[in-house]
């Protein structure tokens, strides 16, 4: 248990639940300092996530939640009141909630596009020659990614394109996934911009990836804080210190377009909600694509209300025949 607090307190300290990852230790240790900024002490607890463990690196990983294979050891610890905060990357939080936990905070969002990063290994570098984005990946690439996301929407890319190129599962944390990558397993990696910023592992980044090239997964770039539901006094604390209340209202609209969708299963599904500061109106896109990428199926609303909103997207995407890829891909 690691204690940041510089002097003596007798105000009770909020023990923050994160996994031992240093990426979620930043996560952990910026929302730490936002509370400490506020006059708060904290507290860092680390564990270990069954996600986080060798034997399962090489299951692929399911959109919407992962099954809660990076989240439910820290919710147990919640829940036995063994930490009071738990602080997850909300793209790996499980749309389903937990009986006795609360989402309360959601604070600002980085960026939520996905990055393409080269490797550093000889047969690399003589593969490529300029590789500002996909269209400069030759044929033979290797490229490396667990989401089921992000594969199909490669294989869209190389099916339009004309390309061929070998798409390989990788996991582990984003140093590990380096590792491989520069070892020369991998020619090039897509990984989510916002943990490379945060781990200041920009200089890595070969080109940011188009939206619309590469849809982002429901919740990409924002952090997800849960409290039990009962512990009023940290409920208080953290939204008062660490709530975004617009950003919030978008995630919990891009979660509930997921859970409509029944994206608990393992398809390749994308949302995005944004806030329209000039007309004063929310926007959310959906995307749902096939496994192989043959074919994908998108929307977009606006209004008032972002949930009716993520409601009305979902049953017109299901309308339009996102159940068929839904089931095609719980049977594959």
């Amino acid at each position: 248990m690691k204690n940041l607090n510089q002097g003596e307190s007798n105000v009770r300290p909020i023990r923050i639940g994160t996994r031992a990852s240093l990426l979620a230790l930043w996560q952990a240790e910026w929302c730490a300092a936002r509370l400490q900024e506020a006059g708060i002490p904290v507290e860092i607890v680390k564990m270990t996530a069954s996600g986080d463990r060798p034997e399962t690196f090489a299951q692929p990983i399911p959109t919407g939640g992962s099954q809660g294979i990076f989240s439910k050891e820290i919710q147990d610890a919640l829940l036995a009141n063994e930490v009071d905060l738990a602080v997850h990357s909300l793209k790996d939080l499980p749309t389903e909630s937990v009986p006795g936990i609360q989402l309360v905070a959601v604070p600002e969002r980085a960026e939520v596009e996905d990055v393409l990063v080269a490797g550093k290994s000889e047969r690399t570098a003589a593969k490529f020659q300029t590789l500002h984005s996909l269209a400069d990946l030759p044929d033979g690439t290797i490229l490396g990614t667990s989401s089921l996301r992000r594969r199909a929407q490669l294989l869209a890319f190389a099916r339009s394109h004309g390309k061929k190129w070998e798409i390989l599962p990788i996991r582990g944390n984003l140093n590990t996934r380096f590792k491989k990558l520069d070892s020369g397993e991998y020619d090039a990696l897509i990984l989510a911009r916002a943990g490379v910023e945060r781990l200041e592992m920009t200089e890595r980044v070969s080109a940011v990836l188009p939206i619309e090239e590469m849809f982002p997964a429901v919740s990409q770039g924002a952090l997800g804080l849960e409290t039990r539901a009962d512990d009023d006094e940290t409920k208080a604390a953290v939204r008062r210190v660490l709530n975004d209340e617009t950003v919030f209202a978008c995630v919990l609209a891009e979660r509930t377009l997921l859970k409509v969708l029944d994206g608990g299963c393992a398809t390749p599904i994308g949302g995005l909600c944004r806030w329209n500061e000039e007309t004063q109106d929310f926007t959310i896109r959906g995307r749902v694509i096939a496994l192989d990428g043959r074919t994908f199926l998108e929307g977009t609303l606006t209004g008032a209300d972002p949930q009716t909103l993520a409601v009305q997207l979902a049953e017109s995407l299901i309308q339009n025949g996102a159940d068929a890829l839904i089931r095609e891909a719980r049977n594959a």
